[in-house]
C-alpha cells in the first residue's frame, strides 16, 4: 500500500480591501496609459480570507467577509476539511492570534478524537490556558489535522501571500469598483479563471539550505 495523501493548504487573510470607484477617468491612448482623477468614492470594504492547495497551486477555499475575527477563521478552517473530511491535513499560516485561538483548538480535538484535558482559557490552565500551549497542541505532528506556523516577520514564506500580489496587480490596483456587491464578484470571477487557466505549483527556487550555511559560518 503507497502512503497516504497528506493535504497541503497555504491560508491567511487579505483584509480592509476597498471597493474604491474613481471619479474621472481619461480612456488609454497610444502610447498612454489610462489615467484617474485622484480623487475617489469610498463605496466600504470587505475582508477575505483564502487558502491554495501547496500540490495545484488552485484556490481551494475561500470567503468575502466584512469582518476577520476568531470566528471567521475557524469556519475557514472548517471548509478546508471539509474537502476531505477523514484525511489529513496541514495548513500553513501565519501566527496571528485568530490562527491559535481556543475555538480552533476545541474543534481540532473534536476532529481527531482528542481525549485528553484541555484545560480552561480564563483559568489559565492547560492546553487553552494560552496562546503559546494552544499552539504547541496545534502544531503537534501526531494529528492528523495541524498546523505549520510561518516565523514572525516571515509571512513571504507562505505561498497565499504570492497569490494575494496577483489579485492586487490584476484585479485590485486598476479596478473599479459601484459597491462592495461589485467588487467580491469581481474577486469571485477571477478565482475562478485562475483555477481555471492560470493555477499552477509554485516553483520555490530560495535554496534554504544554502543560505542557512553561509550565515552559520
Amino acid at each position: 500500500m503507497g502512503e497516504s495523501k497528506i493535504n497541503v493548504s497555504s491560508s491567511d487573510e487579505k483584509p480592509g480591501i476597498q471597493a474604491l470607484r474613481h471619479l474621472r477617468i481619461e480612456k488609454a491612448k497610444p502610447g498612454q496609459v489610462e489615467r484617474k482623477d485622484p480623487e475617489y468614492v469610498r463605496n466600504g470594504t470587505s475582508s477575505l480570507i483564502a487558502s491554495i492547495n501547496v500540490s495545484t497551486g488552485k484556490i481551494n477555499d475561500y470567503s468575502l467577509e466584512g469582518t476577520r475575527e476568531e470566528k471567521d477563521y475557524l469556519n475557514h478552517v472548517k471548509e478546508i476539511v471539509a474537502i476531505d473530511p477523514t484525511g489529513e491535513h496541514v495548513i500553513i499560516c501565519d501566527q496571528l492570534n485568530i490562527h491559535k485561538s481556543a475555538s480552533l483548538v476545541e474543534w481540532v480535538a473534536a476532529q481527531i478524537g482528542f481525549t485528553g484535558n484541555l484545560g480552561v482559557k480564563k483559568k489559565r490552565k492547560g492546553i487553552l490556558g494560552s496562546i503559546k500551549t494552544r499552539m504547541e497542541f496545534l502544531e503537534d505532528k501526531q494529528h492528523r489535522i495541524r498546523f505549520l506556523y510561518t516565523p514572525k516577520h516571515c509571512s513571504w514564506l507562505n505561498q497565499i501571500e504570492n497569490w494575494f500580489g496577483k489579485l492586487q496587480k490584476q484585479v485590485l490596483k486598476r479596478g473599479e469598483f459601484s459597491s462592495v456587491d461589485d467588487l467580491e464578484i469581481k474577486i469571485d470571477k477571477y478565482i475562478s479563471y485562475y483555477n481555471l487557466c492560470m493555477a499552477t505549483p509554485y516553483n520555490w527556487k530560495f535554496q534554504g539550505e544554502k543560505y542557512r550555511r553561509l550565515f552559520m559560518n
